[in-house]
């Protein structure tokens, strides 16, 4: 979904609500990661004295594989993001990852949902914060009981 916000940076007070679902065509593209239903996205884009905000939050299902015990499992998300919108950056601007810069006026907000919540997930997916894993010797799922093997 592409937002316009042409209007938005040229009126003090304007005001955008966000309702949608990223789709299924497009999380099909991203590559490691099965996601069972669509990604719900609410939230506002607003100028509040000549500074665009936008303010939304993302809420979806993964279909994952545990790390440590290899079970498959669903696990739901739900992430709150902010950013700042900008036409450009002077050269001399350190903070530029707080910015998010749309020198066409279109904001292409699909691929900043997906950057998102894709930067926000852990780095190891596991079915429970406790999770034993597999035995190393026999391969025994270890959440289910010891194994007979002394591994």
């Amino acid at each position: 979904m592409f937002i316009r916000l042409k209007q938005l940076y040229n009126i003090v007070g304007e005001k955008v609500s966000i309702d949608y679902t990223v789709g299924v065509e497009r999380l099909n593209e991203v590559k490691g990661f099965s996601f069972s239903n669509p990604i719900t996205v609410r939230g506002t884009i607003v100028n509040r004295a000549g500074i665009v905000s936008l303010k939304y939050s993302a809420e979806f299902t993964l279909h994952i594989c545990c790390d440590r015990c290899l079970i498959e499992f669903d696990r739901d998300y739900c992430f709150d993001f902010e950013h700042i919108l900008v036409r450009s950056l002077s050269n001399d601007n350190d903070d530029s990852e707080e910015y998010i810069v749309t020198e066409t006026d279109e904001l292409d907000m699909d691929e900043l949902v997906l950057t998102d919540c894709l930067l926000s997930l852990p780095s190891k997916m596991l079915c429970k914060e406790d999770c034993k894993g597999l035995c190393p010797k026999c391969g025994a799922d270890l959440n289910q009981g010891e194994c007979n093997c002394g591994g």
